[in-house]
């Protein structure tokens, strides 16, 4: 990756991180914590990497996304929102009455969103399928998603990946945005997880671990996925809860949590400074 595309998919994540804050801050309700850790990732791909054209959402060759973390809603929004699907404005009303844009994603009111997502494990599953679908129409489109390292405690993503695994799905990408933090504390604390690489190894995934805010990483790691023939491939993201704001770095409490208007007043100020610094 050169640094001018680097550069460029920084801005979008920023970009993306203040509208995303943004939207919590108007509806004081929401989940930042886990929408920041994913946010480079789903910056990488909607910026960068998938197929997918605004003025054509439902194009059935198209590259599908699925975000099995629904609750972070606001990333897969603000970069839905970048791509050009929709205004950055529809996000003034996340979570409104009215609003197309309401905590968990809809595909039936949102433009280029593939899938309705909010009961953690479904959403992985619903990759399962629309990858065994492409496989059966022979189609080129890959399939990518995100979930949670909490959401792993969910048995269907289990099922899921033994499936994915026995039809060869090698049109799969997903990662695991692996921030160590759930609602209620520590993911070992709550219900140990083990080693996550050596799960998905053992259910016969190709698997492969990064710097989940690394751009030449996730990118590396998504060409390397496209080489893989018949296994599915996780990309294990190690990743920060709150990325890109200092007093939500690493907190648990931001999980689901808004923020008051000095606490929103800084973040946005800290994003700025670094947008600002890029923007030279």
């Amino acid at each position: 990756m050169n640094k001018e595309t680097e550069t460029r998919l920084k801005l979008y994540a920023v970009r993306m991180r203040k509208l995303i804050l943004e939207g919590i801050y108007r509806a004081q309700s929401g989940h930042p914590g886990g929408s920041l850790s994913c946010t480079d990732i789903l910056a990488y791909l909607y910026g960068e990497k998938m197929r997918v054209n605004p003025e054509k959402p439902e194009d059935p060759d198209r590259d599908h996304f699925v975000l099995s973390k629904g609750h972070c809603a606001p990333a897969l929004y603000s970069a839905l929102a970048l791509r050009g699907f929709f205004a950055p404005d529809e996000l003034d009303g996340l979570r409104s009455c009215g609003s197309m844009l309401q905590g968990h994603p809809c595909m039936s009111h949102i433009p280029g969103v593939d899938m309705s997502t909010g009961s953690l494990g479904q959403g992985i599953a619903t990759a399962v399928g629309m990858a065994m679908a492409g496989k059966l129409d022979n189609k080129t489109y890959r399939v990518f998603s995100v979930l949670g390292d909490g959401e792993l405690q969910e048995g269907e993503v289990w099922e899921a990946s033994m499936a994915a695994a026995h039809y060869k799905l090698d049109n799969l990408t997903a990662f695991v945005d692996f921030n160590g933090l759930q609602i209620d504390g520590p993911n070992e604390t709550v219900m140990g997880l083990g080693s996550i690489p050596d799960k998905f190894r053992a259910f016969g995934w190709h698997v492969i671990e990064i710097d989940g805010h690394s751009f030449p990483e996730i990118e590396a790691a998504v060409t390397e996925a496209e080489g893989v023939k018949g296994q599915p491939t996780m990309i294990i993201a190690h990743t920060h809860k709150g990325m890109g704001v200092s007093f939500m770095k690493d907190q648990a409490g931001w999980h689901g949590a808004a923020p008051n208007t000095e606490q929103y007043e800084t973040a946005i100020a800290e994003l700025n400074a670094v947008l600002s610094a890029l923007e030279v």
